[in-house]
């Protein structure tokens, strides 16, 4: 059953295939704490949900504004 609802395009998947922001703790750069406040500007939460196709989409704009920062 599909119950759970993405944020950006509103797509619905199963749970199990929920993605967070939470999953960018992970890579070196940028800082995890730069990548919440970045994201906080948009109005994104650590626990807003995903699909797997926006959250890649976010994971490359946030590189890319950070590089830009820089």
């Amino acid at each position: 059953m599909k119950n759970a609802q993405c944020k950006k395009c509103l797509k619905k998947f199963n749970e199990k295939d929920i993605y967070t922001i939470q999953q960018f703790q992970y890579r070196k750069i940028p800082s995890y704490k730069w990548t919440l406040e970045y994201f906080r500007k948009s109005n994104i939460g650590e626990w807003d949900s995903f699909c797997e196709q926006c959250l890649t989409q976010y994971a490359k704009e946030s590189i890319k504004a950070w590089n830009e920062s820089k």
